[in-house]
């Protein structure tokens, strides 16, 4: 076996097995033993962007609603007007996975408000009209998707929809640690994801329609949570990525790919147990 085959396959395993902390001056640097994570890739990060802890960080996987961070990133770059009024049309309902909405053909709420839902609830609607009402319409939006990707060095990704819902939505764990880092710098998402129940009035003749957030680890006191987004599709299993703030050290968390409802809590809690333990 040649000396070039030879190391082809040293790096596809070690593609798929832990990564040793490389986190230089963190207080979480050298951490020892294994947190057991359920979740088929996961990456966490410390604030200069060394590894803390990696499983299969390469691997490109379905990420669902993850995929609204860059719908949102899309429509702030694009400096429209928050304020305007957008309505839901049968344009935006969903033909692929067939998902239900609060949010009825004639519903009317403010640019930013959709952010917030899209962000916050992961509305699949509200995600969806809002690249329709982006200039030059859908196609061109999705097109400033993957256009942003590539300047933020996702070299692994790819956006087909503003919503996520269709499996081409792809990325992987390293590459969604850089989407979050980015989506950070935009006060309107930390704001939007970090916002754990809204009420809306999408209706004239109708009351409020109250909101909750997807992600459940912001009513724990043991959080400090400066950003989050969740998804599942069944293809993509339960994903969950966060900025949050571990004993005075801000990290990046990504987990992608894990099966049942609530194993992406359970492995957040896993990973922080485990941190606070070894540092």
């Amino acid at each position: 076996m040649d000396v070039v085959r030879v190391v082809s396959l040293l790096l596809v395993f070690l593609a798929g097995h832990t990564l040793a902390s490389q986190a230089g001056d963190s207080r979480f640097a050298g951490l020892k033993g294994n947190p057991n994570l359920k979740s088929a890739s996961a990456i966490v990060l410390d604030e200069s962007g060394n590894i803390i802890y990696g499983k299969d960080v390469n691997t490109v996987r379905p990420i669902a609603s993850i995929t609204k961070l860059m719908t949102a990133m899309v429509v702030l770059d694009a400096n429209l007007d928050l304020n305007e009024k957008l309505t839901i049309t049968r344009e935006d309902r969903d033909l692929i996975r067939l998902t239900g909405s609060r949010l009825e053909y004639g519903a009317t709420l403010s640019r930013r408000e959709l952010i917030l839902l899209a962000l916050m609830s992961s509305e699949n609607r509200a995600a969806t009209a809002l690249g329709r009402t982006y200039p030059g319409g859908m196609d061109n939006f999705v097109d400033h998707m993957n256009r942003k990707a590539r300047a933020l060095g996702m070299s692994n990704s790819h956006f087909a929809d503003p919503a996520g819902l269709k499996t081409e939505n792809v990325s992987t764990a390293s590459d969604l640690a850089k989407m979050i880092t980015a989506a950070e710098g935009y006060p309107l998402i930390t704001q939007s994801t970090t916002t754990t129940r809204m009420e809306v009035r999408p209706y004239s003749r109708r009351g409020p329609l109250v909101y909750g957030n997807t992600n459940r680890l912001l009513k724990n006191k043991s959080w400090d949570i400066e950003l989050s987004k969740t998804g599942y599709i069944n293809e993509a299993g339960r994903c969950l990525v966060m900025q949050a703030n571990i004993e005075g050290e801000d990290v990046s968390i990504v987990l992608l790919n894990s099966f049942g409802k609530l194993t992406p809590f359970g492995d957040s809690n896993r990973l922080r147990k485990w941190m606070l333990a070894n540092s």
